[in-house]
């Protein structure tokens, strides 16, 4: 599994809502999860976005601070909004103010010209939004490709010289665990550079949300979609591929009452995902020491939360699992974030708890 005590780059987004996309998927309302309602960007605006970024406080310029096209399908803008946007953008990474440029795009929606266009101006990252590997769900979801297209595309990323992401979404119409499982297998086995994970929502105004008042379409519920993420995010780094996002970025026309009608929408989903992994983790090491007279789990500083998890609810779970109640967090800055050791008294010396094999926790 990765180390996610790494230093993430610090990312600063450029949107393009449903900018450049020929289809309108049953559950696309991207305005709304971008937030963003207005025009098409343009290359002053790039300038002016990027301009105020590195000038903030928080701009970190050790943080390999990269420009990111998001929300719509990029390699499908019109040629000349696209040279125009992506030159502005690589303005900034010629006078060394940023280090790359990411961009989201289709599978199907790769013209080499263009592929070579954009190696030239500084991406290096192409997120594809796969969505699923079945052929089913993708017809179910109107996405318009098949699953091989998905692989043809990876290949032509990479003979163009770009690592590759995917972005996945359980819970489509005509999907399970079973079935997104075997999506995840097959992107591990693509080997794709890093993974987003979006369980699906119903938005006011899609083709989903009449599907889901008709009757026609059940979401995930939370506890499912958390679960599934948990198992599918374990998977895939432990293979050495990093899940960088778990659940939908809210928004101020996102969270408004009535945008989100169904579906496993939670604003700390990621939070929850961790948690659990942690837990599953504590769990292994708790074993035997339940009838403890007091239990002392020795973590990183940053891993806390995550022992005491949403609202505090592990941690409330970790004093019934233990006889006495006893539970005792302890920050300590030798600990591994993801190893925790848990120490357990039987009122006479302290007894260490034995690692799992897997590994470092979620």
């Amino acid at each position: 599994m990765p180390d996610r005590a790494r230093k993430r780059p610090l990312i600063v987004p450029l949107f393009i809502p449903n900018q450049g996309c020929p289809y309108r998927c049953v559950y696309c309302r991207q305005e709304d999860i971008t937030g963003r309602q207005d025009q098409l960007l343009d290359a002053s605006e790039v300038e002016g976005i990027l301009t105020r970024a590195a000038q903030s406080h928080r701009f970190d310029a050790a943080a390999s601070p990269e420009i990111a096209f998001y929300g719509g399908t990029f390699t499908g803008l019109p040629e000349e909004t696209l040279r125009e946007l992506l030159e502005a953008a690589y303005r900034f990474v010629k006078n060394g103010k940023f280090e790359s440029i990411r961009v989201s795009t289709r599978p199907d929606a790769l013209n080499p010209e263009v592929l070579s266009f954009m190696r030239s101006h500084g991406v290096t990252l192409v997120e594809l939004g796969v969505q699923s590997l079945n052929e089913e769900v993708l017809r179910n979801t109107q996405r318009g490709y098949k699953p091989e297209q998905v692989e043809e595309a990876v290949e032509r990323l990479r003979h163009h010289g770009f690592r590759v992401g995917a972005q996945l979404m359980p819970g489509l119409p005509g999907d399970n665990e079973e079935r997104f499982f075997k999506t995840v297998r097959r992107v591990a086995d693509l080997r794709f550079a890093l993974v987003r994970l979006y369980p699906t929502v119903v938005l006011r105004g899609t083709v989903l949300a009449a599907w889901y008042r008709d009757g026609r379409y059940r979401p995930f519920s939370l506890d499912r979609a958390v679960a599934l993420c948990a198992r599918s995010c374990a998977y895939l780094e432990a293979r050495g591929i990093p899940v960088i996002r778990m659940g939908l970025q809210g928004s101020p026309t996102l969270e408004r009452p009535g945008e989100i009608l169904a579906g496993p929408w939670h604003p700390a989903f990621g939070f929850l995902v961790r948690t659990r992994l942690y837990q599953e983790r504590l769990a292994c090491l708790l074993a035997g020491a339940e009838r403890a007279k007091c239990v002392r789990i020795r973590v990183h500083p940053r891993d806390v939360p995550l022992v005491r998890g949403h609202r505090n609810r592990s941690l409330r779970e970790l004093e019934r699992r233990v006889r006495s109640g006893c539970v005792e967090i302890v920050p300590d800055k030798t600990r591994v974030p993801g190893r925790p050791v848990v120490e357990s008294w039987d009122g006479k010396d302290p007894v260490t708890g034995v690692e799992c094999a897997e590994g470092k926790a979620g």
